[in-house]
């Protein structure tokens, strides 16, 4: 699959809109929509980093190197952050890692309500260690 095709898959797998995605990397929206429809085909390195790193999948997967979102060229796993993870890390309950994300209030991660009425939830492992300052 094409980098625009891997991109569009994993933001829909995850719940993530274009405008998340760029708070998230702070890559401008339009040229996310760009990404999106193939009008920019690769964006430069820096950029694809933050992307890759913001959607927990690697840039192999993005360019299409590697068939697995969450095994990076070498075969090594992508590492992706639970809630149970965040909330022990920062010695808050879980209920208020949800809360926060649904809220919009945390700046590592956010959620998305699907169609069924559940929560989808997305913490960005590396939003978090900077949030954590490591």
């Amino acid at each position: 699959m094409s980098f625009s095709e891997n991109l569009k898959s994993l933001m829909n797998e995850q719940g993530m809109t274009q405008k998340q995605l760029s708070g998230l990397t702070g890559i401008g929206a339009s040229s996310i929509s760009q990404y999106l429809s193939g009008a920019t085909s690769i964006p430069k390195a820096p950029a694809l980093k933050k992307i890759a790193d913001a959607l927990d999948t690697s840039v192999a997967y993005l360019l299409g190197e590697t068939k697995e979102p969450d095994i990076t060229k070498e075969g090594l796993p992508c590492k992706k952050m639970t809630i149970e993870e965040a909330a022990k890390r920062l010695g808050k309950s879980e209920q208020f890692i949800r809360v926060s994300l649904q809220r919009g209030t945390a700046p590592f991660g956010f959620a998305t309500q699907m169609n069924s009425g559940k929560w989808c939830y997305h913490i960005s492992p590396k939003k978090f260690a900077e949030y954590q300052g490591v």
